[in-house]
């Protein structure tokens, strides 16, 4: 998977700006740069066990059950493995999908979906690391509190020796952070010392666990009496017992009893409650987020992880039945060291909770700070998390861990473990959603590519696993399940505005992929009607240096339809060792971008235009998709100007203008001005003749397709061209004369399709956003011997025909007797031919002149190549000196005056 590394292009307000190669933290791009030593045991079933154990198990187990009573206690436990069961197996599938490196999570999402949402779930997920980490200090300093805290020594059963630390909420932050101090020290010598001792802690841990299970069988009934302050001036007390094993205490337990938390003075509900339950099971990951130094991680991830999720649910399930069949409910709800009270030997407990809480609290601060470092090698974020990339001589990011370390020391300000418990639960559930849905994507998008080995998931158990989380997160707590959504879009749309381009591959592009081609067979052209005709143009262009004009104003005149740019490379494949056109296509892309038209493009290789035209016209597009109109620049003398040294959009530090590398996939602004030839000047050959450019007409015309031939764009006012410029055609004009001005009986008829289809493209170009408020004129050339009445009566039919079609437009009536009877003499010699066309060009530019835009009838081209010339002089002539001029030649009908 070549480039799944490869961080993404610079860009935008936070840019970071040079060879990444010899970036403090390029050595840990490279695979053998980090070393992989842990297998499956060691690398994902330890650290996920400690993970998922840490302090919950030991602390607010009781609590738990205390509170919601056995069987709500066990659906909780049922929901909450559950949704992390279909979150286990997209993380499965994923991770055996192809190469896991490091960055765990962030690296699995940001693969699949893409840089935008991938940077928003990697910082979303590491500040659930972040919020996790100062759970596990919290309930640390609490399990240290229990036992040598002032105030435990209004608990009946504890030595009075052991009460020397001064309790309150100022002195729990210190506790806190001294502890948090520790877990710096470590991190910043490098997590191999965490590798080393973890196996070591699972021991322990593993022994406080066995010890928990026997206590039972072996620790007689004893009563307890338990203090708590309810107030400046008022205490409560507790009398309570441990039972051991009891059917009665099992029955008093099985129903749940809600009631305040000592802790927070807060009453406790189902939803709080699983929120301090759910805690415990977002430590899945844990394994994952170490795939930087697994041997094999596509095997270790799923396998590790699924063993130890079976392992702490069978812990878990033990633990539930235990406590409720041997401990009262007020003992479980207002003693959170529970099991410490009835423990064998309650130092057991005692060092199980420091060690597991230590372990994940360790845990979670390297796994965040991994994640941080690798979202800054990506510069997701640009500048402000620059620094996390620099690492040490060894490749610990010894930044991210200072970076994670001061968060953390934020969250520990909370001083209490049930008070951010629901915030790190809302913040787990959007990560865990994201990678369902980034499973569910890959799945739905049906690439080739993704065969992942595990087989045990489908797009349904994706489905249901993204949809549970998102509602248990707002079952938990609505308003900080609304604030981590709204914080998500946030970071979507800052990624978005910075338009960071990678080469992961977007799943995106598979989706829309997968979306269009069902969608292209779905539309069948066979059930075309005219009621829903909408040009799709093919736009030959043969050098966007002096078309970018025609260019943008075609985007304007296809109102939604299909619009393609076709470009002919002459040459002959056989002749050549490779095919160059396909090397071209970045930089006509890179073009549309520029210009900002919503186009495809579609470039040839042919021995002739004419010959390439052709072959565009009937292989563009795919299925009902294809081009109806066919545009032409006009064929005359003239020499273009570079729209290249006019166009803001094509200077180097212009508004709009300049673009970072990434933007235009490789293809940066010198590049792309050098790619495209410069304008045809006095000395550069035509490489069309007239009698080709005359036979492209006519073949379009053979093939059914619609014919605009486009003049003097280039003069087009930029307001109505440019992007990035407001306007809405006020004041503006838009002229249409559907009468064929090179033949005298064209005059009494105006309705034919060619004249239609040319209404019908001036009526799309007023409803465009740029041109809605400019006016609509149609000029119907008469002749003054047909009489008042008989021009009279044609403009009342054409009035009504206009109204029919639902176009509103103002008509204008030109006399044209002298041209029509100049039209009608055939014996006249060409001389008196060419002032009958200069006749024409001179009613045009006394009626027409102003008009922003101007559409006239295009007459077939003649059948006799040897005429080719005269036809070219001929539409010259008559549009010569007009402006921005489209001569349409129509053959499809596209008016309609049904319903």
């Amino acid at each position: 998977m070549a480039g799944e590394r490869s961080p993404l292009l610079s860009h935008g307000v936070f840019s970071v700006v040079g060879d990444d190669r010899g970036s403090p933290g390029a050595a840990e791009r490279s695979s053998g740069d980090s070393p992989r030593k842990l297998n499956t045991f060691f690398g994902v079933m330890v650290p996920t066990i400690l993970s998922m154990f840490s302090i919950i198990l030991f602390l607010r187990t009781g609590f738990v059950v205390g509170h919601a009573g056995l069987l709500q206690g066990l659906l909780m436990l049922a929901v909450a493995y559950f949704i992390i069961s279909l979150t286990i197996l997209s993380i499965c599938a994923i991770s055996t999908n192809g190469a896991v490196q490091g960055g765990g999570a962030y690296f699995m999402i940001s693969r699949s979906l893409g840089p935008e949402f991938g940077g928003s779930i990697g910082l979303m997920f590491f500040l659930a690391k972040v919020c996790a980490c100062g759970v596990y200090v919290l309930g640390l300093v609490e399990a240290i509190l229990d036992v040598f805290g002032q105030d435990a020594g209004e608990t009946v059963g504890v030595a009075e020796g052991l009460h020397v630390l001064p309790q309150g909420y100022w002195f729990s932050v210190l506790y806190s952070s001294a502890v948090l101090l520790l877990c710096l020290l470590v991190c910043l010598v490098g997590a191999h010392i965490y590798a080393k001792a973890s196996f070591v802690i699972f021991l322990i841990v593993t022994v406080a666990v066995l010890s928990i299970l026997i206590s039972p069988l072996v620790v007689a009934p004893r009563q307890f009496s338990f203090m708590h302050a309810l107030g400046p001036n008022r205490t409560i007390v507790f009398n309570t017992s441990y039972t051991g094993f009891n059917a009665s205490t099992l029955a008093s337990n099985l129903a749940s009893g809600y009631s305040l938390d000592f802790s927070t003075n807060r009453v406790m509900s189902f939803s709080t409650v699983f929120a301090v339950m759910f805690t415990s099971c977002t430590g899945i990951m844990a394994g994952a987020n170490m795939s930087g130094e697994l041997k094999n991680p596509s095997v270790a991830i799923p396998k590790g992880t699924i063993m130890a999720v079976l392992y702490t649910l069978v812990v878990y399930v033990l633990f539930f039945f235990m406590v409720s069949s041997t401990c009262e409910r007020l003992l479980l709800i207002n003693e959170f060291g529970v099991f410490q009270r009835i423990n064998v030997w309650p130092p057991f407990v005692t060092i199980g909770v420091y060690c597991a809480s230590l372990s994940a609290a360790m845990c979670s601060m390297i796994g965040a700070s991994r994640i941080l470092h690798a979202l800054a090698l990506d510069k997701l974020f640009g500048l402000p998390l620059a620094p996390a990339a620099i690492t040490s001589h060894s490749g610990n990011p010894w930044v991210s861990v200072l970076y994670t370390w001061a968060l953390v020391q934020c969250t520990v300000f909370a001083g209490q473990l049930n008070v951010i418990a629901a915030l790190v639960t809302v913040f787990y559930l959007l990560a865990y959603a994201a990678v369902d849905l980034a499973c569910l994507a890959l799945e739905w998008a049906s690439a080739p590519n993704f065969r992942p080995t595990f087989q045990l998931f489908s797009w349904h158990t994706c489905l249901l696993g993204m949809l549970s989380c998102l509602v248990m997160m707002f079952v938990i707590d609505a308003v900080y399940s609304s604030a981590s959504i709204a914080v998500l879009l946030l970071l979507l749309l800052f990624l978005h505005y910075r338009s960071p381009t990678s080469s992961w591959g977007y799943i995106s592009q598979a989706l829309i992929f997968h979306q269009v081609r069902k969608y292209l067979l779905m539309l069948d052209s066979r059930k075309d009607h005219v009621k829903f005709w909408r040009p799709q143009v093919l736009l030959m262009v043969a050098n966007p240096r002096s078309s970018c004009q025609l260019i943008r104003f075609v985007n304007q005149l296809k109102k939604g339809g299909l619009f393609v740019l076709g470009h002919v490379q002459l040459g002959d494949l056989d002749m050549l060792p490779a095919d160059p056109v396909q090397q071209q296509y970045n930089f006509w892309l890179s073009l549309v971008d520029k210009l900002g038209v919503k186009a495809f493009v579609d470039l040839t290789l042919s021995p002739s235009v004419r010959q390439g035209t052709q072959h565009l016209l009937r292989i563009t597009g795919l299925g009902g998709m294809k081009p109806n109109t066919l545009v032409l620049g006009f064929y005359d003398n003239c020499y273009p100007e570079d729209y290249f040294l006019q166009d803001p959009a094509f200077h180097e530090g212009a508004a709009g203008g300049s673009s970072a590398a990434g933007d235009d996939f490789g293809v940066d602004l010198p590049s792309l001005q050098a790619h495209f030839p410069p304008v045809r000047h006095t000395e550069s050959p035509r490489c069309l003749q007239p009698a080709e450019y005359v036979g492209i007409i006519s073949d379009a015309i053979k093939m059914g397709k619609n014919v605009c031939l486009g003049r003097y764009f280039a003069q087009l006012p930029a307001e109505l061209g440019g992007v990035g410029t407001k306007g809405d055609g006020a004041g503006l004009t838009i002229d249409a004369w559907p009468s064929d001005l090179l033949s005298a009986g064209s005059g009494g008829s105006d309705a034919d399709v060619c004249s239609l289809f040319l209404l019908q493209m001036a009526c799309v170009l007023n409803m465009a956003s740029r041109w809605r408020r400019a006016r609509l004129r149609v000029f119907l050339c008469v002749e003054a011997e047909s009489g008042e009445s008989g021009w009279l009566a044609r403009e009342e039919r054409f009035r009504e025909l206009l109204s029919k079609l639902r176009i509103r437009a103002a008509i204008r009536i030109v006399a044209w007797d002298t041209v029509a009877r100049r039209l009608r003499d055939v014996s006249a010699p060409p001389a008196a031919a060419d002032e009958t066309l200069r006749a024409v060009n001179t009613l045009l530019k006394e009626h027409s002149l102003s008009a922003a835009v101007r559409f006239l009838y295009l007459p077939c081209p003649p059948n006799n190549t040897s005429q080719s010339q005269q036809y070219l002089a001929q539409l010259d002539v008559i549009s010569q000196g007009l402006g921005p001029t489209i001569l349409i030649h129509g053959l499809t009908p596209v008016t309609c005056t049904e319903l």
